[in-house]
């Protein structure tokens, strides 16, 4: 069976109508910063702007520039990113942003997409408005979804403060500065009447009259009208107390190194971010939406966006509109992850959970009990286990750093092999285990990186950043100095082949999870996924440990036989309820049971 399943082309939808059926956790999501991905237009490289890079942003020495990717190079590429097995494609976000921002000295540009001055256009760096409609057609074409990641957090740094003009501005809290006295406590009122929480009626918000209750707001000279639409460029809707120290209140209040934090708990800029995500979907018929920063807005305006947004998706004929907002943690927390489920209305968040549990469960950090957890922590969620199978699992990301980097980070003398190996394994459990396998582009060619954030976002084209170049891959012994878009690589071909039998076998997308075995060291870690049809499991086996191992395993006593569909399977049970499995360091099996 396995033999049958390698190298088959991915099935394209043969209607939109089959597309827009598939649920979230039939998708299996590939994630592309478009700058950094393929090149197919170098007219756009500096965005239409002229002078260096501090004008237009564009320096593809610096991993803080540009480099020149954009949605035309991303077009191009399809045919590879489909190859990989993904169903949809997450892309950063594509929205105009500032070029440039950062003090100086300290400047950088805005080739991530999260410094938005303009919500209802493409970044003329990444190409035009039409560009992006043909990639999108072009996906659906092929069958496969296209997400953007938005923000509502925040925009481009923008206001600076008369009182904090050429330094970082410390937060003020409300505590000391009410909303509704204008310099402190001991100030005056000026918004008479208003008393500012993020539960406050609308009426109260339009007592709101001056934006100088913490620091008086000022909009540098020639930057009154850079944001568009036109009311996003009124101080009266952001919160203007200075940057976040990502403590307590500051994490929602504050500006996130300066960028210019909204006031999301006003009805106005509420109505005005679901008139601008409705009208994305209006224009291009998009299929999700990964959300920017979700923990830093309070959980009131999410529980308007959210049923707003997928209300108007589905009347638009897309019922299983994706969206998924990003709670970032560094620890082991479902019940925080869950918890904006609970309170805000997320029907589903990335699993920062999964990732701890598999990176440290791969990397041979820690034992394969935190991934054994995940099961029983997934009754947190709003709709229970059910509803975690649409929770987006990954390795690693453009912020936290790449899966290759903790695997080494674990191992600092890890040798070539095992690193492979490790990395196949960790790609392994997430095609395989329950959730929306994520990944992240150029983990398939080996990337690695030195650390999160610039670190983490490399070319897949030839790069000129030395600090990129400098890098060993994993499973090959190519550079960034070259584009990397091979097929034969052993990682593409392994993520390929689980892929297909992710999307042939439903059990692994939507079926439950029953854990088999599991321990606090390394070692065996053993699932069965069940078809949430037949009844029917597959077994899914790892060894996370360096030596090979031999376990007799508990299965379904009605499973009598098993076919292999990765790695190797016993042919029948060695008794009723158990199927001895051996598997090697750092291996993995796939069994199906047989009708």
């Amino acid at each position: 069976m396995a033999a049958a399943l390698i190298g088959a082309p991915l099935a394209i939808a043969d209607t939109l109508g089959d597309l827009r059926a598939r649920t979230p956790e039939q998708e299996i999501v590939y994630f592309v910063l478009p700058d950094r991905f393929a090149n197919g237009d170098p007219k756009n490289d500096k965005g239409g702007l002229q002078g260096g890079p501090l004008q237009t942003g564009y320096d593809p020495t610096s991993r803080a520039f540009y480099h020149g990717g954009d949605l035309k190079g991303l077009a191009a590429k399809l045919d590879y990113i489909q190859g990989l097995g993904a169903t949809a494609i997450w892309l950063a976000p594509v929205f105009k942003n500032k070029p440039v921002q950062g003090a100086k000295g300290q400047e950088s540009a805005g080739y991530h997409g999260y410094w938005v001055t303009d919500f209802t256009t493409v970044d003329p760096h990444f190409g035009t408005d039409a560009d992006f409609k043909a990639l999108v057609d072009a996906a659906h074409g092929r069958g496969m979804k296209v997400y953007m990641d938005i923000i509502a957090n925040h925009t481009a740094d923008v206001i600076q403060y008369r009182e904090s003009p050429t330094s970082v501005a410390p937060y003020r809290s409300k505590g000391d500065y009410p909303w509704s006295r204008r310099g402190g406590v001991a100030g005056y009122p000026i918004n008479v009447g208003f008393v500012g929480d993020e539960d406050g009626t609308a009426a109260n918000w339009t007592r709101l009259t001056d934006p100088a209750f913490a620091y008086t707001p000022v909009v540098p000279k020639g930057e009154e009208s850079i944001k568009i639409p036109a009311w996003l460029n009124d101080p009266l809707y952001y919160h203007n107390r200075g940057d976040t120290d990502w403590k307590g209140e500051s994490a929602q209040y504050g500006d996130f190194i300066g960028l210019d934090d909204l006031a999301t708990e006003d009805p106005r800029v509420v109505d005005g971010f679901i008139a601008i995500y409705k009208g994305w979907i209006d224009r291009f018929g998009i299929d999700g939406y990964r959300i920017d920063t979700a923990r830093h807005v309070n959980a009131a305006f999410w529980r308007a966006f959210i049923p707003a947004i997928r209300a108007h998706a589905a009347a638009k004929g897309i019922p299983n509109f994706h969206v998924f907002g990003e709670v970032a943690t560094d620890a082991y927390d479902p019940a925080l992850l869950a918890s904006w489920t609970r309170n805000a209305a997320f029907p589903a968040v990335l699993d920062f959970a999964f990732m701890r549990a598999a990176v440290d469960a791969a990397s041979g950090k820690s034992g394969t009990d935190m991934l054994a957890r995940l099961g029983d922590d997934d009754a947190l969620y709003e709709g229970g286990k059910a509803a975690a199978l649409q929770l987006p699992t990954f390795l690693g990301n453009h912020d936290a750093g790449r899966f290759g980097y903790f695997l080494r980070q674990a191992k600092p003398d890890i040798a070539p092999d095992e690193l492979l190996a490790r990395a196949l394994l960790g790609h392994a459990m997430l095609l395989t285990l329950r959730g929306v396998p994520t990944l992240y582009y150029g983990d398939e060619q080996g990337f690695v990186g030195t650390g999160n954030d610039q670190q983490a976002r490399q070319d897949m084209f030839a790069s000129k950043v030395a600090e990129y170049n400098a890098d060993s891959l994993i499973g090959t012994q190519a550079t960034t100095a070259t584009d990397n878009f091979r097929t034969d690589h052993p990682l593409y071909r392994a993520i390929a082949k689980l892929a297909k039998i992710r999307r042939d076998i439903p059990a692994l997308s939507r079926g439950a999870t029953v854990l088999r075995a599991s321990s606090d060291k390394p070692g065996l870690f053993a699932v069965s996924r069940v078809d949430p049809d037949t009844g029917r499991e597959v077994l899914v086996a790892f060894n996370t440990s360096s030596a090979p191992l031999s376990a007799n395993v508990a299965v379904d006593p009605a499973s009598g036989g098993f076919a292999t569909l990765a790695g190797a399977c016993p042919a029948t049970s060695a008794a009723p309820g158990s199927l001895s499995l051996s598997i090697p360091a750092f291996g993995y099996a796939v069994c199906a049971a047989h009708p």
